[in-house]
């Protein structure tokens, strides 16, 4: 630790950092009080070599407080780092700045991320679990919000599941892919896909890279969703059988078909979507859901 220690020193700029810290009994898990309204660490800000000082305090406990300081961009916390070590997604002009996770035997708990992410494991070990998207019902997801680190997360301990509240857990393990990264070692991980995350030593060091499929101009499918959470959900199954086909016919299906018998000057929002029409479409929307 010492030497991955010192070079990070080397590179902090000093500005101040956010981390979470956990009591020992929460044993490295950030997740929920007992009645899910809240988590069970409190936020704190310092100094990156504080956050480093605390952490080499603690590396001989046998159940430490929890340090764990998740997704810091590189280049404003530690600048220059990168110019020795970077994956370089701009040179395929893609635009994924490189993100730092810092703490000792954190649990990050299963969740998906909206952006396709290569995690690169610097110092220590992580085991990662995997599961797809269709294991969402199975893997039984917290509530939306709050959150642990801004994504829903699945309720269930992995360390000591309760089949009985939660047997459709054993479908999702049946499903699951795990993998344990030394130093060095790096995992892509599709977006939607859910991972769950635990750093396995006194010291872990994570460096990680999220990028779109999609144009800038594309927002996260998330809005849609809370969206439909209030328009359609509680209506009678009738019309939410309806309303699937017409999502399945409008958005689900092919991007072009809805607007193909249709000529082209006649499309609007059903012809393909350029940063024009998205500014055009985005100020409708705040428009009605302003009356």
């Amino acid at each position: 630790m010492a030497d991955a220690a010192a070079c990070l020193r080397g590179f902090d700029n000093h500005r101040p950092v956010q981390y979470s810290y956990g009591t020992p009994d929460i044993r490295g898990r950030v997740f929920y009080t007992n009645d899910f309204t809240a988590i069970n660490c409190e936020v704190r800000r310092g100094s990156l070599s504080e956050l480093l000082d605390v952490i080499t305090a603690h590396l001989d406990d046998q159940h430490p407080p929890t340090w764990y300081m998740a997704s810091t961009p590189v280049d404003a916390l530690l600048p220059g780092l990168r110019e020795t070590d970077d994956l370089d997604f701009a040179a395929s002009g893609i635009h994924a700045p490189p993100r730092i996770w810092i703490g000792n035997r954190t649990v990050a708990s299963a969740h998906y991320d909206a952006m396709n992410n290569i995690a690169c494991n610097a110092v220590g070990r992580r085991r990662f679990t995997l599961f797809p998207p269709e294991q969402i019902a199975n893997l039984y997801p917290g509530p939306l919000r709050p959150t642990p680190g801004g994504q829903v997360v699945s309720i269930v301990d992995f360390a000591a599941p309760d089949f009985e509240r939660y047997p459709r857990f054993r479908d999702a393990l049946a499903e699951a892919q795990s993998v344990v990264l030394e130093p060095g070692d790096a995992i892509f991980i599709p977006n939607l896909w859910w991972h769950h995350v635990e750093g396995l030593e006194p010291f872990n060091v994570l460096v990680n890279y999220w990028w779109s499929s999609v144009p800038n101009h594309v927002p996260t499918p998330m809005h849609a969703l809370y969206h439909a959470l209030w328009t359609i959900r509680d209506r009678p199954e009738r019309e939410k059988r309806a309303w699937r086909e017409i999502f399945d016919y409008y958005v689900f299906g092919p991007s072009g078909r809805a607007g193909e018998h249709l000529p082209e000057q006649a499309r609007d929002v059903l012809g393909p979507l350029d940063e024009m029409r998205v500014r055009q479409l985005r100020a409708m929307l705040i428009d009605r859901l302003n009356r």
